[in-house]
Order: C-alpha cells, then structure tokens, then sequence
C-alpha cells in the first residue's frame, strides 16, 4: 500500500479550517460544566471563576474547534478545583464493566460465522461510553441496538480489506471502557502491526495510558501518546512522534466524534471513522441521522 506523506501543510490546513462555533455546542458544554460543578459541589465563588471564564472562551475562542476549546475549558476547570481528573471514577468504572463484557461476548465473537463484523460492532457499540455527548447511556441496550441494526454508512469490508493489505496500523483510540472492545476488535482483525494511540493528559473521559495498561491493551498493539490532551486529534498539536507514525501508517482506524472532527477534513484514504452518531453536529457533517452507527472512509463513494 501505497504511504501518504502527511505534509506541513496538509497539517496546517487541519489547524486552519475552523469555523465559528454551533451554538448547540456552546450549550452543550454548558451543561457539561454545570453537571460537573454540581458533582464537585463547587462553591458560589469557583462557580463565578469558571462560568466567568467560560463566557470569555466563547467570544475569544469562537474560532476554535471544538476538541480544542474543551481542552482549554477543562484545565481551567480543574485549576479552579484543584481536581486532576473529573472522569476518574468514572474511566475505572467502564473499563471494569467493558472487561467484563468483552470476557462475555469474546466466545461468542469466536464462534461467529463472521467474527470480525461482530467484534467490529462491539467496537463501534463501545463508543456510546462518552462523557463529552452524554452524561447517562446504557451499553447493554446499545450493545443489542448494533448487533441487530445496519451500518447506515459501511465501509466494512473496505477495511477489512485494507488491514490485510496494510503492514502498519495506526489505531486512535476514544474513551476508557470503549477502549476494551477496541482491544477485543485488534485481536479479532489480525493485522500484522498496530499501534495504539492515547491522549496525553486527562480530558473527559478518553482514554489514557493508565487505561490502555488497565486493559492490557499492549498485548495486541503498541501503545503510545498522541502528545496533545484535546479530546481528539490535533496533528499541528501532537508530538514528532505521533506525527511520525501517522505519516508512516498504512491505515488509520479512527474512533469517536472527537477524532472525526479533527481529521475528517483531511480526505485521507488511509482512515477510516468508526462511531456511533451522538450529536446533531456530527450527523450533518457526515448526512446521517444522530443514533446511527458508521464506518466510513470519506474517499469512498458508495
């Protein structure tokens, strides 16, 4: 397969191509950072800090993506609070209720006449586990939704042809407890070389090295940083050697919203966006519905 060379410019075209900021995601943070506040019980006065500093990200930052505004409205809010990680709970939660799934669903995944569309769907299933599109979700009930459903955009068998033609996967990871299905989808895909990326620093809920050694993600891939503590994939941000790797991968497998928006403009043929739809934003971007699940390589036309 052929390498794309990922070029400054093509990395500056990413950084570049903000637009201004929905107004649905204004108010989607909103609630988020009302959720937390209230979870921590913060004070009258931290409550002011933040909200005051919240008003002025959105008129100084309206320009922004949205992984990077969070980003920044994160650390603030944990300077306020001194709290290093608001989903930590939470991550060792779900990656404890997803190891137990994935112990579950791995023989039957085993035994499937088509193991890879299943442990594929339970990857794709893992990703409702998103504390940035939603504060309750039911991974059972969505676990049955994607078994039983059809992908409303499916390049599946696109890149299951492309990870046996592919001598280097670059794998992006999502959220902690997704994390375990995604491990379960390594196994089951048997590429020849996968490596594994994680944020650099807590945000959200998204994966850290701390989870992908809780998973014991290393026994199917390598396991590295992207550098960057946004809720996505900034290349312009990220570190020399995540850049390398990207540039040097033969396929990408992209998990999540957050992911998608920071690559999608890229119309890289190497990756492909594997996510359940969870906000109206993304369902435009993409013209499907929120709610329905995807696989899908921007380059191709089906």
């Amino acid at each position: 397969m052929q390498i794309i060379a990922i070029t400054t410019n093509m990395i500056m075209e990413t950084a570049n191509s903000k637009t201004k900021l929905d107004e649905r995601c204004k108010k989607c943070f909103k609630k988020s950072y009302q959720r937390l506040s209230d979870k921590f019980q913060l004070d009258e006065n931290q409550r002011m800090i933040f909200n005051a500093f919240f008003k002025e990200a959105m008129i100084r930052m309206h320009s922004h993506s949205s992984p990077e505004i969070q980003r920044d409205l994160n650390q603030r809010f944990c300077e306020i609070t001194g709290i290093e990680d608001p989903f930590e709970s939470e991550k060792r939660l779900f990656n404890d209720l997803a190891m137990k799934l994935t112990e579950e669903w791995k023989p039957k995944v085993l035994v499937s006449k088509n193991s890879f569309d299943m442990a594929l769907r339970l990857a794709i299933a893992g990703n409702i586990i998103d504390y940035g599109a939603n504060h309750e979700f039911d991974v059972h009930q969505t676990i049955e939704k994607v078994m039983s459903k059809s992908f409303t955009i499916n390049h599946s068998q696109q890149l299951k042809e492309a990870i046996l033609k592919a001598e280097n996967v670059l794998y992006l990871g999502d959220n902690a407890g997704e994390i375990a299905f995604d491990k379960l989808f390594i196994e089951v895909m048997q590429a020849k070389n996968v490596t594994f990326a994680v944020k650099s620093g807590p945000i959200l809920n998204d994966v850290l090295m701390k989870d992908a050694e809780e998973v014991k993600m290393n026994e199917v891939a390598r396991v590295i940083s992207n550098g960057y503590d946004a809720p996505s994939t900034v290349l312009s941000k990220s570190s020399k050697e995540f850049n390398k790797v990207f540039e040097n991968a033969d396929l990408i497998i992209s998990k999540g919203q957050g992911n998608l928006e920071g690559l999608l403009i890229l119309n890289d043929p190497r990756i492909y966006f594997l996510l359940m739809v969870k906000c109206d934003m993304i369902a435009e971007l993409i013209h499907v519905e929120k709610g329905d699940f995807v696989v899908v390589n921007r380059t191709i036309n089906t």
